[in-house]
Parts: C-alpha cells; sequence; structure tokens
C-alpha cells in the first residue's frame, strides 16, 4: 500500500472530526450536553430557509442547477456583482481545494499563517504544493512577514480575517499596506468566513480590490450566522478570469439543490441575522465577564467563538465533558493552554461558565 499512495498524500494528518454528540453521552453516561465546539450557529436556519428546503423535497429526483444560477444571481445583486464573479462550493472547504488544484503546481508556494484553518494547509499539501507558514503576532495575522514572505515561487497566500481559531481580525489600514507590497501575480485568498459577526469598523474592504482587477478571491459561507453548516455550502468571489479557471476544477454537481435553495432563502430574512448578530455580541459580553472574574484571560474575538487561556486544556476539555459540556482544546494548533469556546444560547452560556467555574 505504501508503495501505491502518493508520499505527499501519504503525509497528510487528516483533519480529526469530533464525535457525534450521541455517542459522547453514550461513552460518558451523560445527557442533554451542549455542543460549544464547532463554531455552529446555536439557533437553527432562517424559517425562510426551512420552508425552501421542504418545497425542494419534491424535487429530490432532479440534479442540481450545476452552475448555481439562481444563487449566484442572488449574490450577485447582493455584492453588486456579476455572475460570473462567483464560484460555489461545498462549503468554502470546497473552493480552498478548488483553489489549490487550479493554480498550484507541484513545489510552488503559498503562504499561510499558524496558526489558522487547518484546511489551507491540507489543501496545498493534497497538490503537493510547498506551505510557507507565518506565525501570528499577538494572535493576528502578521502581514508585514507574511509580505516579506514571498518569492518568485509564490502562487497564493491565505488569510483568515477574521482568524480561526483565534478570533482575531486585520483592519482595513495593514491589508492596505499588504495589498500594495504584495506582486499582482500572486493570488490573495482572503476567507471571510465569519464576515457576518464582525462588530469593528475598520474591516478591510476586499470587495473593492476585486473591482480594480487585483488577484484576490474572497470566500464567504452559510454555514456560520445562516445556519446552514448541515448542507455544505459556501462561494468565492473574484475577478471573473480567476472564477473561469477555477470553474474547470469544479465537479459538475458540487453543491446541492435544497442547499442552494436555503441559501436564497436566509440571504432574504435580514432580521433573522440581525437577531442572530444581537445574540452573539450579548453572549459574547456576558463570557468576556464571567471569564474575566475568574482570572482567565481570552483573546478578543470578532467571530462567534472565544479562544480561553485555562493553563491545563486537555484536563479542562476532559473535565467539561464529563458535565455535558464539549469545547475544542487547541493543542492541535500548538495551542497547548488553550480551549476554544462557541458562543451558545444564554441557557448554554451558563451551562459552560457554571461547569468551568467547579473545575478551575
Amino acid at each position: 500500500m505504501k508503495e501505491l499512495v502518493c508520499k505527499h498524500i501519504k503525509e497528510l494528518i487528516p483533519y480529526q472530526p469530533g464525535k457525534p454528540i450521541e455517542e459522547l453521552e453514550r461513552e460518558l453516561g451523560i445527557k442533554n450536553s451542549v455542543k460549544l465546539a464547532s463554531n455552529e450557529s446555536p439557533v437553527g436556519p432562517s424559517p425562510l430557509a426551512v420552508e425552501a428546503i421542504k418545497k425542494g423535497l419534491r424535487d429530490l429526483n432532479r440534479y442540481p442547477e450545476g452552475g448555481g444560477f439562481y444563487l449566484t444571481k442572488a449574490l450577485s445583486k447582493k455584492w453588486s456583482l456579476k455572475q460570473s464573479n462567483f464560484i460555489l462550493g461545498n462549503g468554502t472547504n470546497d473552493v480552498l481545494e478548488l483553489i489549490a488544484k487550479t493554480f498550484l503546481m507541484p513545489k510552488e508556494e503559498a503562504i499561510m499563517a499558524h496558526p489558522a484553518f487547518i484546511v489551507y494547509q491540507l489543501a496545498v499539501q493534497g497538490v503537493n504544493g510547498k506551505r510557507v507558514v507565518v506565525p501570528l503576532k499577538d494572535f493576528t495575522h502578521d502581514l508585514v512577514k507574511m509580505a516579506d514572505a514571498v518569492t518568485s515561487r509564490t502562487k497564493l497566500i491565505f488569510i483568515a480575517n477574521p482568524n480561526n481559531p483565534t478570533g482575531t481580525m486585520v483592519g482595513d489600514s495593514e491589508m492596505k499596506r499588504f495589498m500594495k507590497r504584495v506582486p499582482k501575480r500572486v493570488i490573495v485568498v482572503v476567507d471571510e468566513a465569519y464576515y457576518e459577526y464582525v462588530s469593528r469598523r475598520d474591516f478591510p474592504k476586499t470587495l473593492e480590490y476585486l473591482k480594480q482587477g487585483r488577484n484576490i478571491i474572497i470566500l464567504r459561507t452559510f454555514s456560520k450566522i445562516y445556519g446552514l453548516a448541515g448542507l455544505r455550502i459556501g462561494y468565492g468571489m473574484a475577478k471573473e478570469e480567476l472564477i473561469n479557471e477555477i470553474h474547470k476544477a469544479r465537479q459538475p454537481f458540487n453543491t446541492n439543490s435544497l442547499a442552494q435553495m436555503a441559501a436564497i432563502a436566509s440571504m432574504k430574512d435580514k432580521e433573522y441575522v440581525k437577531k442572530l448578530k444581537k445574540l452573539n455580541d450579548e453572549g459574547k459580553i456576558y463570557l468576556y465577564n464571567h471569564l474575566g472574574e475568574m482570572g482567565l484571560a481570552c483573546i478578543p474575538s470578532e467571530t462567534n467563538f472565544i479562544l480561553v487561556k485555562v493553563k491545563d486544556a486537555g484536563g479542562v476539555y476532559k473535565s467539561l465533558l464529563k458535565k455535558g459540556v464539549i469545547v475544542r482544546p487547541m493543542e492541535g494548533y500548538d495551542l497547548k493552554e488553550y480551549v476554544r469556546v462557541t458562543i451558545g444560547l444564554p441557557a448554554e452560556n451558563r451551562r459552560f461558565i457554571k461547569a468551568l467555574k467547579e473545575i478551575v
């Protein structure tokens, strides 16, 4: 078997998903646990999305619309772009892999931060590209060092903004300085999966670079605030020339019909998104206050999760698990003293704090 597998695939460390809640409860003998580990919306999708899914069930014998015509039309209206500026994916993971597959030749370089979204590394290694990793500075992307790392072999730069797992964000002025330094031949991939949760007013105006014709690909998703994580639907925005090339690597039906319908309906429910943003902001303040009272440091976040320093993260994770509270230990991201907790419903947040107080 070792002789059959490509070396760069054989050396991949696959993403490790968490166990289903039902299985964890069975193993630990607990009930009614709360999952605050995967940065999911604590509320179900918009009622409009649910209704769209119900209507779509009658036509599941038909293949989905391959290019996502109606969804890209809705997106083009929302962002004042052309339909030809969009590529849909089975989540942004899919789009990231398509980008790496389309633009990276073996051993060509892709720059990324660490720790950041693990799929950047997986996508690059999956096509035998060379990963150039730049450590975070103060838990935030160091755009100066990332620009310094560009060489003649650099093809891609990945920026998670806000960043997962730290929740931090680079501002507009930092991005402007960075884009001035980066050669125009390099493709900058800005992953804005948590865009709708951002409160800071200096969020980078990345769409302006697209409209200027720069080689930039902006990623957004319906998995987070829209609550469609189970349907796997995300998208990328870029100039037409880049999108046309990515389409060549895309499978004909890479997004399903129910996901497309639900995404269109979700965008219509603006009040629902406002409600969820308010719920998240209130939950964040509640957690900040109580974690501060406990003397636990946490990283200021522009997302729906908070990185909390607890020293023995593995031990705290296991202890919380026994109390029916599931968070994410960050040892796999070289943050051994931290756990990441998703901001949940008020009752879930209270249960997390109560359990954490009993432990630490």
